[in-house]
């Protein structure tokens, strides 16, 4: 048995479906064509823009690849700038680092 989504994840796909449905919209694209580009069934582009959470998220990026917005995906989690896990790797770091006999210093 699956837990239920969270709701805020719920909302962040409606939203997302709300956004690609719009985009298509001021594109002119029709839903037909958008799934033709997408490769994907009209119903599935239908329930996307539903939000359903159902729909694999590679058609969400397959949509966005349609739009050009392909990169705001491959952003979203940006582990160079993810400051929480930056900070806590950070944390782990050791105070002293001691040089081994006959080693190298580490550096370049």
């Amino acid at each position: 048995m699956e837990s239920p989504i969270p709701l805020p994840v719920e909302r962040a796909i409606h939203k997302l479906g709300s956004d690609i449905s719009l985009a298509r919209r001021r594109r002119h694209i029709s839903q037909a064509s958008l799934a033709e580009r997408m490769g994907a069934s009209l119903s599935t582009v239908r329930r996307m823009e539903k939000g359903d959470v159902r729909v694999p998220i590679h058609f969400f990026a397959r949509a966005l690849h349609v739009f050009g917005e392909i990169q705001a995906l491959a952003h979203l989690l940006d582990t160079a700038r993810d400051e929480i896990g930056l900070t806590l790797m950070d944390e782990r770091l050791p105070k002293r680092v001691r040089s081994k006999p006959g080693g190298t210093s580490g550096a370049l």
